[in-house]
């Protein structure tokens, strides 16, 4: 990066824990930190966590010889939103509400600088949307972090419909430069990650609802078969169940009630219990205690078959999304790789195993079910009709 992009300000708006992990990546990379939220409480809480977290990497030689407390004092915990007037990219990273973004933004606008880029970190909503209110929408750009965003690589970068090609540029430098690993996608609804990844869940949840598994057998077939590092309802009680449910109500509404992404109503039930996952104690499992996921005594043929099922499920989705050019062949597998910790490209998968394969088992789902949620891929049947792969 430039020398002339090192000494911008890095603006973060929403200190919770994805704002918080925000502001740390960019004071870690080198960059001042404007660090704003309207709640002080929750600004003091951040800045307690984040001189913790700081220490502690000191501690174990994790900054690269730099101290704890001068990566520190390039934060700036700001109590009204003018300091942005100071900063070359302000990212916000508060609730997902449109309403409240797009009012944001329109304030936002008002303060800074003609060149500074006013970024998103939404993981659903539509970039043209919340740039709809500004003046200057060419500067208005997504940028989606993965939780915990100091450790995740991947950083979706979503331009709208009228952000300019340099301004996409420029954000992809700065984000590059935060030591992560970019892929630009369209403003589509979930762009490449939360879209693809919903069979994983989606699927998984339909088995159990059908009583054909239980969840400890689905997580252990996806890890011992699949070799995901988490089972999908280990994960979903990580991400916690309410933001797992709103994010794929969010997405079949988006995609106008397409079967596929219809909303689990046994996550539906536990999220209106308050089964949350481990953050409220129990979810799919009970954490008060030592929680450990038994190995089901099934067969390796049934636990094979749950795997592929769902395996199916994902490749297809990942067909849909290169038909609709969200992005590149490569960029949707090196997405899943890196913000899901996919243990393989989906659409590596698909050639290895075979598009016809893929094909006939959603052939089989469909079938048995007479539900349009398997209907395969237009682009998987055009492509095994020539015989094709997504890598040639």
């Amino acid at each position: 990066m430039t020398k002339l992009n090192k000494n911008i300000t890095v603006g973060v708006i929403g200190s919770g824990t994805m704002g918080t992990g925000i502001a740390q990546t960019a004071a870690v990379s080198g960059y001042n930190v404007v660090l704003f939220d309207s709640d002080k409480n929750a600004l003091d809480k951040a800045g307690q966590s984040l001189q913790f977290i700081l220490n502690k990497l000191g501690q174990k030689g994790k900054l690269s010889g730099e101290k704890a407390d001068d990566i520190f004092s390039r934060i700036y915990f700001a109590g009204s939103l003018t300091k942005y007037n100071e900063c070359g990219i302000v990212i916000e990273a508060v609730v997902e509400n449109l309403d409240i973004k797009t009012n944001l933004f329109s304030q936002l606008e008002k303060i800074v600088r003609k060149e500074t880029l006013l970024a998103t970190n939404t993981s659903s909503l539509s970039i043209t949307e919340i740039s709809s209110v500004c003046k200057m929408p060419e500067r208005v750009i997504g940028t989606h972090f993965f939780n915990p965003a100091p450790l995740m690589p991947l950083v979706e970068i979503i331009p709208g419909e009228k952000t300019s090609r340099e301004n996409v540029e420029k954000t992809k430098e700065i984000i590059n430069d935060f030591g992560k690993i970019t892929v630009v996608c369209k403003d589509f609804p979930g762009f490449i990650v939360n879209r693809i990844a919903r069979p994983f869940y989606g699927e998984a949840l339909k088995i159990l609802e059908e009583e054909t598994a239980d969840a400890a057998t689905i997580d252990y077939a996806m890890k011992e078969i699949g070799k995901f590092k988490m089972g999908p309802f280990e994960l979903m009680d990580l991400i916690g169940n309410d933001v797992n449910y709103k994010v794929t109500e969010t997405i079949y509404k988006q995609f106008n009630f397409v079967k596929r992404f219809e909303p689990s109503a046994i996550q539906k039930k536990l999220v209106n219990e308050g089964k949350l996952g481990r953050k409220s104690g129990i979810g799919f499992y009970d954490y008060s205690g030592n929680t450990v996921i038994p190995k089901p005594a099934v067969d390796k043929k049934f636990l094979e078959e749950i795997f592929f099922r769902i395996l199916a499920m994902l490749i297809n989705e990942a067909a849909f999304a290169v038909q609709d050019k969200i992005a590149s062949v490569s960029d949707i597998d090196l997405a899943m790789m890196k913000g899901v910790n996919y243990p393989k490209g989906l659409l590596q998968w698909a050639d290895e195993i075979t598009v016809e394969k893929i094909i006939e088992e959603l052939q089989t789902l469909h079938d048995k079910s007479e539900s349009e949620r398997y209907a395969a891929c237009p682009l998987l049947i055009s492509m095994a009709n020539k015989r094709r792969k997504f890598y040639e």
